[in-house]
């Protein structure tokens, strides 16, 4: 998604928060979000959605069979979509330890860290047990990619703000969500839908805990809070960036209809703001008021973005069509 950038004023006020004491200020709502979030979350088993008995030996120590694109009913855009969604889950260390840094491993915001972080594991661990098992994908590439994402590491783009970073996790969550939930409807494997929805799930709760902290943020600091939530949807870009061959990959997964710029609008940023009624918010000051108008001038241009690729995309699919006929 490339966006001409906003320009932006710096300038926020003397009274503005600081980090720290946004953070100390919001102690009570991280914990009372824990609370609400262990009471919903469900306890699931990553190797209950792995069918084992399907797994052969690769070559190598084994001597096993070279695995072939045949192998797996998964379809073409569910194997390049689970790769992403995979490789992006991969870099769990690194979102761990911009977290801890930014939110601290002490209290009620450590906790949240820690369990936030189990739960993520999980994902990855899952999606990896069932794409070598099931043979869905090369696994001397998938390790290759996986080796070349990690070692670049990754560095937040909001590291410099705990409300963007609040923010920007809000919608990347639920973007995650969405991003897993589409791709198990395109996998062309029941196992792959049902094992995505259990991950999309976890998905969901935590873009709510996050959602939930972003609204407290919103009453207490709502010109800062309303800045960082400007800066970061206009700025957005998913954690996956860096994976080796990530342009072509998503250019792939939007005209498949996995997560394009109707979605990322419609499903992602358009629920979180309405939810926070960020563009009803009143009694702002002069830099909240300035982000809440650039925050509607830019869905106003995403949205026409968006219209321009679902035309090409409807004529794109009647010129398929039209060649089966």
């Amino acid at each position: 998604m490339t966006i001409a950038p906003v320009q932006r004023s710096t300038s926020i006020g003397s009274s503005a928060w600081t980090d720290a004491r946004l953070i100390l200020a919001l102690e009570e709502v991280v914990e009372k979000e824990l609370d609400r979030h262990l009471k919903v979350a469900k306890e699931w088993m990553p190797h209950e959605f792995v069918p084992w008995s399907r797994g052969r030996d690769f070559p190598g120590v084994l001597g096993g069979a070279a695995w072939e694109p045949g192998d797996s009913k998964v379809t073409p855009l569910g194997r390049v979509a689970l790769v992403v969604n995979l490789l992006t889950e991969d870099n769990l260390p690194s979102y761990h330890h911009e977290i801890a840094t930014m939110f601290g491993r002490e209290g009620a915001w450590g906790t949240w860290v820690h369990r936030w972080t189990a739960e993520e594991g999980r994902h990855g661990i899952a999606i990896r047990d069932y794409l070598l098992t099931t043979r869905a994908v090369d696994p001397d590439e998938l390790e290759r990619a996986r080796m070349s994402h990690m070692s670049e590491g990754f560095a937040s783009d909001n590291a410099h703000s705990m409300l963007q970073s609040v923010a920007y996790v809000a919608f990347q969550e639920l973007a995650t969500r969405i991003s897993h939930r589409n791709t198990g409807h395109y996998a062309g494997c029941p196992l792959a839908d049902q094992l995505l929805a259990k991950i999309a799930n976890d998905e969901n709760l935590h873009m709510v805990f996050y959602r939930n902290l972003l609204k407290a943020a919103l009453e207490i600091a709502p010109d800062q809070a309303m800045r960082a939530i400007a800066d970061v949807v206009t700025d957005f870009r998913m954690p996956g960036h860096g994976i080796p061959g990530f342009e072509r990959a998503a250019a792939q997964i939007a005209l498949g209809g996995v997560y394009n710029l109707r979605i990322h609008l419609d499903d992602v940023l358009q629920p979180v703001l309405r939810h926070l009624k960020v563009m009803e918010i009143g009694g702002l000051g002069p830099e909240g008021l300035r982000a809440q108008e650039e925050l509607g001038a830019f869905l106003d241009g995403l949205d026409a973005q968006a219209t321009k690729f679902d035309e090409r995309q409807a004529a794109r699919l009647a010129r398929i069509a039209a060649r089966k006929q």
